[in-house]
């Protein structure tokens, strides 16, 4: 299929990720640049580079798992969060205790 140039391709963002992850998958990098529209997009490139990165940073509903937390712009994100080009998407694991 030729490329006709009517497809306007997803901002590359950035993904800041947590160690706790990164040790989870080998050769996976704490800052991964990628072309993706949106968090689930972004989530979706990550899965293609690692899979199974996706299932540990969201639940089956499909929403990010109670105990990570995504960051766009200093605002809690959804799947649904839209990306602008040069954005740093930062993934946290939640800290708890009592």
């Amino acid at each position: 299929m030729a490329n006709d140039g009517s497809r306007t391709a997803a901002p590359t963002v950035t993904a800041v990720l947590p160690a706790a992850l990164i040790s989870l998958f080998p050769g996976s990098e704490p800052r991964v640049e990628l072309a993706a529209a949106t968090v689930g997009d972004m989530l979706d490139a990550l899965d293609a580079r690692w899979p199974g990165m996706r299932d540990r940073l969201c639940d089956s509903t499909p929403s990010v798992r109670r105990h990570i937390n995504i960051f766009v712009e200093g605002q809690r994100a959804t799947l649904q969060t839209p990306l602008a080009p040069g954005t740093k998407v930062y993934v946290l694991t939640a800290i708890s205790g009592g």
